[in-house]
């Protein structure tokens, strides 16, 4: 995929489902950074996260990114879409980011440096930040989603659906779907995210769940890998050919459960 900023604007449709919690900021923020020619400038000018976006050139060689950004706040950044969703992330779950960073961060120092391997924990958390996705649904897309039951979840329950929010919260998930294709999996957090916490943040930026899910991440758990795939353009209302029940035929994507 081509990404660099003179292609900024043209890539993005924001009027797709899965964009919409990250179209405030976002939209305009990706209109300055192609009219600058400067992503970090662009996403400093937006004042919206607890940290300072720095060219990529500032992380020193040596350097792990996920240490450097917690000794000095500072978080190199590419010229591309890659490191622009996880900038919008930054400002729509601050919270949760300095989370993830502070986790990261104290796993290097554990290990004395990066290391030829991550671990448990880096794996889960990276998985998370790249890949993660967050679900607000009613108990029986629970059960069905974590049985990989796709008939059930996506035809027979889908009514339910309209009762469900459905989050991406990785920022290479989120540039994957700049180029939607019928594969793209999310790995969902499995842990509910209550009902009582509002699903939309109106012209807030911060998102609402930013400090409930914030307050859920811990070392041992993440470290569980406690995910459960979801081919996420298998959701209702998010992709025009899932209309008919045949798309959920296709085992390549929607796959079955692992015999135990």
């Amino acid at each position: 995929m081509e990404a660099g900023l003179s292609h900024f604007s043209r890539q993005i449709d924001w009027s797709e489902p899965w964009l919409t919690p990250w179209r405030q900021p976002g939209e305009a923020i990706a209109a300055n950074a192609q009219a600058r020619g400067d992503l970090p400038a662009a996403l400093n000018a937006a004042g919206l996260a607890p940290v300072r976006f720095v060219p990529q050139a500032e992380l020193p060689e040596g350097v792990a990114y996920e240490a450097h950004i917690f000794a000095t706040g500072g978080v190199p950044t590419r010229e591309g879409l890659h490191d622009f969703f996880n900038a919008l992330c930054w400002m729509r779950f601050p919270a949760t980011k300095l989370r993830l960073n502070r986790l990261q961060a104290q796993a290097i120092a554990a290990a004395g440096g990066v290391g030829a391997r991550r671990g448990p924990l880096r794996d889960a958390l990276t998985l998370f930040d790249e890949n993660a996705a967050l679900l607000q649904a009613p108990e029986p897309l629970w059960q069905a989603l974590l049985a990989r039951d796709w008939q059930r979840l996506f035809v027979e329950l889908r009514p339910l659906w309209a009762q469900s929010t459905l989050l991406l919260f990785g920022h290479a998930l989120t540039e994957k779907l700049v180029a939607p294709y019928k594969s793209i999996t999310a790995h969902v957090l499995r842990l509910p995210v209550p009902t009582d916490v509002p699903a939309g943040a109106g012209a807030a930026t911060v998102h609402p769940w930013d400090d409930w899910l914030a307050g859920q991440l811990t070392p041992d758990w993440l470290a569980t890998k406690p995910y459960a795939p979801l081919p996420v353009l298998g959701r209702p209302g998010w992709w025009p050919a899932n209309e008919d029940p045949v798309f959920y035929a296709d085992a390549q994507v929607f796959r079955p459960a692992r015999m135990p």
